[in-house]
């Protein structure tokens, strides 16, 4: 019998993903994906859920987006409300990194990413050689329910735009607010992701943090709160340097004083 909290088997055949990408919605099932003429058996190093190096059946994602341009706009959404944005170029690219769609097999299921949680399946995006295109964690959703091309961050949330006379610094944390966190934050009530808080309504994270302690939080959030159910993961300087943490940061002041009621 499966564990509560465990996907059956009856639930990782039946899985289904959904593709909407401008010409319609497309369902595809584990069992068309895991049979699909380019799917193949790959191997992820130091996979970001796991934590170590993983073997699965996966799909190229770039196999999947047929008439995509590199200059088109993903949002690929989990079943839990998280939703990582992304532009296609990385997804498209033959060369650098590569972007794969894992997929679970009911026969040989993955393991689960901790005690009383599932696995990453049914769908989880992995990628190869992640460096070269910049991917950083929140651009590998697991538990991927859906991929939807989208208008850019930009347009579809005003709420979101900094100052047009911002600086520079500013400017660049809007792309780091974009990369990093607004997969699983809204903010000024803008986003589509249903998984963390709001960062500026009611209040903005630096008008609560003194000193440094943002900064370590957003380095590693156990440091400061210490509990079983956290879900944010830290971000080293490997992933956001000093130098894009500080442009966040300054962004997210910037923001707090740009509020917008949703």
């Amino acid at each position: 019998m499966a564990l509560l909290g465990y996907l059956t088997l009856s639930d990782l055949t039946a899985a289904e993903l959904t593709l909407e990408l401008g010409n319609g919605s497309q369902r595809l099932s584990s069992a068309q994906l895991l049979t699909h003429p380019k799917a193949q058996n790959i191997e992820i190093r130091d996979d970001v859920s796991y934590k170590r190096s993983m073997h699965y059946r996966a799909v190229p994602l770039a196999a999947l987006l047929n008439g995509l341009r590199p200059s088109d706009h993903l949002q690929l959404v989990a079943s839990d409300g998280f939703a990582a944005e992304l532009s296609a170029a990385p997804a498209l690219s033959q060369t650098g990194s590569q972007a794969w769609l894992a997929i679970e097999d009911p026969a040989h299921p993955w393991p689960a990413l901790g005690n009383g949680k599932p696995s990453a399946g049914p769908f989880y995006l992995v990628w190869q050689n992640p460096a070269a295109s910049q991917i950083g964690p929140e651009q590998w959703p697991f538990q991927l329910a859906s991929i939807r091309k989208l208008a850019p961050v930009t347009q579809r949330f005003p709420q979101l735009l900094p100052a047009a006379d911002a600086s520079p610094a500013v400017q660049d944390g809007f792309a780091q607010y974009q990369k990093n966190c607004m997969a699983c934050h809204r903010l000024n009530g803008a986003g589509d992701s249903q998984f963390g808080p709001d960062l500026n309504i009611p209040h903005n994270p630096t008008e609560y943090f003194s000193g440094d302690f943002l900064t370590r939080y957003i380095r590693n959030p156990q440091s400061l709160r210490r509990w079983p159910q956290g879900q944010m993961p830290g971000f080293t300087t490997e992933l956001l340097s000093d130098e894009q943490l500080g442009a966040l940061l300054a962004y997210l002041r910037h923001m707090a004083q740009n509020k917008v009621q949703p």
